[in-house]
């Protein structure tokens, strides 16, 4: 983003003058982090959930690396290399817990940022670019997340990869040669364990590398805000540094402290007790369950219980499942309000809230037994899901009528007087 009255870098040191010449990163830091970077004035602590987004993958990567140090993916030690790493290796539990519930953590900032992007609109013109990578890091982190919950090799670990690979076996023609592809042979076994091992560690460094296109793209048009305005006047934004650094670092500290409560006394909450069982093939455990942040297209998926026609509810269930997400790409082109804030949007804004008791309702329903009423109640709510996105909200865009914008974001952050002027919301 670029204003004429951005502060430009000019380094004073003849040290700093030189590498600014050769290689400008100072410079680059600068304006994408620093007192170059104007941000509009009125971001609120929503807009602090994509910096704990990135602490969250620093946290990752770092944990994930020393945890390798110590793992061994083969089926008949791999158990032993986690627990040795907790009990023998020097902080190896610090590394193993900040690890297991750093995975919980990153979903939760993840999902907040999600639906803060459906609240405040942040999928439309023109930042559907950061939008669109946004949700190819949440696929990348999907796939990450699965396989590494596959390496402590655990009895959930193990069935846990068996049936979510069998999900491809549903797909005609290409399923079972891809599932066989995928697993290196017909049930999950030392190639799987091998092959789960080497994506997940390299997959975070994708991730990394689709965060820095996110970050850029965002530059570009420059963030978004909860009035949905753009930036006008110099009044309407401040530097990133000091100011919204100082509210990250809050945030930061906020969520580490909460953070390390989990990690030291409660670090199993979230993980699955068959899961400390070390895996037998022979034993299926009585309730086959992912991870808490898989429950939602995890209830999508069970939804599908009777054919249709020629179309097996395996199937259907998978495409269901992968379509839960892929919708969202759509999302830009589906809302075609002129308004971005669902703060100026009443009918959209009752409509988000019903997403939001939708969406609880799949957690629950995707981590419950796959019985009655669980999965009326699952089909259900998978068909409200869709049609929130696909009917609902193309249906609101058209007949909605928004409020009065501000004109500025400094007057809706200082309020308006008698000279005020309220901008049309076409013109948003």
């Amino acid at each position: 983003m670029s204003f004429p009255w951005a502060n430009e870098y000019k380094p004073s040191h003849p040290f700093m003058q030189w590498m600014d010449e050769r290689l400008p990163l100072p410079r680059l830091v600068y304006n994408s982090v620093g007192g170059g970077y104007p941000v509009p004035r009125n971001l609120n602590y929503f807009w602090n959930f994509g910096f704990l987004a990135l602490i969250c993958l620093t946290i990752q990567i770092v944990t994930g690396i020393v945890m390798a140090m110590h793992y061994a993916a083969n089926t008949a030690v791999a158990f032993d290399t986690i627990e040795m790493t907790v009990r023998d290796v020097n902080w190896g539990w610090l590394m193993r817990y900040m690890h297991a519930n750093g995975a919980s953590a990153f979903f939760v900032v993840i999902y907040v940022h999600i639906f803060r992007g459906f609240f405040y609109g942040s999928y439309k013109a023109p930042r559907e670019m950061v939008w669109l990578l946004g949700v190819v890091i949440f696929l990348l982190m999907m796939a990450t997340a699965f396989m590494g919950y596959v390496l402590p090799w655990g009895q959930m670990s193990f069935w846990g990869a068996k049936v979510i690979t069998g999900l491809f076996g549903a797909i005609p023609f290409v399923g079972e040669p891809l599932q066989q592809w995928l697993l290196g042979g017909f049930a999950p076994d030392n190639a799987a364990l091998n092959r789960f091992f080497s994506l997940h560690y390299l997959l975070p460094f994708v991730i990394v590398g689709v965060v820095v296109l996110h970050i850029w793209a965002l530059h570009i048009p420059g963030s978004s805000n909860p009035t949905g305005v753009e930036v006008k006047t110099e009044s309407d934004t401040v530097p990133f540094y000091p100011y919204y650094i100082a509210k990250d670092g809050w945030a930061v500290g906020a969520f580490l402290f909460l953070m390390a409560v989990a990690v030291f006394y409660f670090p199993n909450a979230l993980g699955h007790p068959d899961n400390y069982i070390p895996a037998n093939p022979m034993s299926t455990p009585a309730h086959i369950v992912p991870e808490w942040y898989f429950w939602p297209f995890y209830a999508i998926l069970r939804a599908f219980t009777q054919d249709f026609f020629f179309i097996p509810a395996k199937l259907m269930g998978v495409l269901a499942m992968f379509g839960a997400i892929l919708v969202w790409f759509f999302l830009p082109w589906l809302d075609k309000s002129p308004v971005r804030s669902g703060a100026y949007r009443p009918l959209y804004r009752k409509f988000f809230w019903v997403l939001v008791v939708d969406m609880l309702v799949l957690f629950y329903c995707g981590g419950a037994a796959a019985a009655e009423p669980y999965v009326m109640i699952s089909q259900l709510a998978a068909l409200y899901y869709f049609a929130h996105f696909l009917i609902i909200v193309p249906i609101i865009s058209a007949i909605e009528k928004p409020l009065p914008l501000p004109y500025s974001i400094t007057e809706a952050v200082l309020g308006d007087d008698d000279a005020a002027q309220l901008a049309p919301a076409a013109n948003a």
